[in-house]
């Protein structure tokens, strides 16, 4: 398909991704209100006031069709571009149980882990563009492992209000522009440009003060797919733009996954210890805190499309320098006024 063709697709795709999870995202504010379906504040929350938990189902609801839709007006779809957005329905499914009475953690890892290994046994070549120590089952076993953390730190990530939409879009938005830069095939940056426009649907209602949270049933589904969107982008040759761009969450998530486990911490349990929390705790507002974050993924997918260019080592090394400095903003927080 030339890229004249594939913008005709793409733009309504983009347009109707975007209504389908505005207007979709609006109605679910009411819907589970009504149903008491509500987060409550908690001696860790980030919020005052009890908010519906669930605008996951639209989000979710607006990206299965649209990738499906995707897989259809390619040429030659294949078997795993029906199974991911078929996978992540039933992640949302889970996930909304979840969301309503609590599964035991086992469940939700032993389900994360399944979603992961079916996906990959479908396309049993796909480490094959990897370098030769990576291929066979040492590449699949890496890329199992890094994409169910991915999952599991997207969950942990979601924290405070519009941080999950802004993340989503900014990846989806540098997954299009690092596989145009590298002139990969067109459904990549169909399925980039759809999760921007469910993202940005969805922060309408998101941003602070939220009027709605994303809920496990959006958060664990998106990890998901967003990770296999990376894995597009490396297996293609892609690998350091695949890297970059979710640098931030990587980083964050990482840094305070350990610095728990050394505290001897329960890490399966919900704290306030991310960089984008202690700096909400500090006395910056939530869309302050976004703000920055917004910024540092905009320098970050500027890094990507120049590793995409054929500079992967120049990239890596701006994307490392806009990390550091956004966590060390961050850790400082808000600066304290003088007597």
């Amino acid at each position: 398909m030339t890229a004249p063709e594939a913008m005709h697709l793409i733009l309504p795709l983009w347009l109707v991704a975007a209504v389908a999870s505005y207007w979709g995202t609006k109605a679910l504010i009411g819907v589970l209100a009504a149903r008491a379906i509500l987060d409550r504040p908690n001696e860790r929350s980030s919020h005052t006031r009890p908010t519906p938990r669930g605008g996951g189902i639209a989000v979710i609801g607006t990206l299965v069709p649209a990738w499906i839709a995707i897989a259809l007006i390619e040429d030659q779809a294949r078997l795993v571009d029906f199974l991911v957005p078929a996978i992540a329905a039933a992640l949302a499914l889970l996930s909304w149980r979840d969301d309503r009475a609590g599964l035991p953690v086992p469940v939700r890892f032993a389900a994360q882990a399944a979603a992961v290994v079916a996906t990959l046994a479908a396309v049993p070549d796909l480490t094959n563009g990897f370098d030769p120590f990576l291929r066979g089952w040492p590449g699949t076993v890496l890329i199992a492992l890094a994409w169910i953390w991915f999952i599991n730190l997207y969950n942990f990530m979601d924290g405070i209000d519009g941080i999950a939409g802004v993340e989503t879009a900014s990846i989806g938005l540098g997954v299009v522009a690092a596989a145009s830069a590298a002139m990969l095939d067109w459904s990549v940056a169909a399925m980039g440009i759809t999760a921007v426009a469910a993202a940005l649907g969805f922060l309408r209602w998101n941003r602070h003060p939220a009027q709605i949270f994303l809920g496990d049933v959006g958060s664990i589904p998106l990890g998901y797919l967003l990770g296999w969107l990376l894995l597009l982008l490396a297996v293609q040759g892609q690998w350091a733009a695949a890297l970059i761009l979710p640098a931030y969450y990587l980083a964050d998530a990482t840094l305070t996954l350990l610095g728990r486990l050394v505290r001897g911490e329960r890490v399966w349990q919900a704290h306030r210890s991310h960089f984008y929390q202690r700096a909400a705790a500090s006395g910056w507002s939530h869309g302050q805190v976004v703000q920055r974050i917004a910024f540092a993924d905009i320098a970050l997918i500027v890094a990507a499309v120049i590793a995409a260019s054929g500079w992967p080592l120049t990239g890596l090394a701006m994307a490392a320098v806009v990390v550091v400095t956004l966590l060390v903003l961050l850790a400082r927080g808000k600066p304290r006024r003088g007597p």
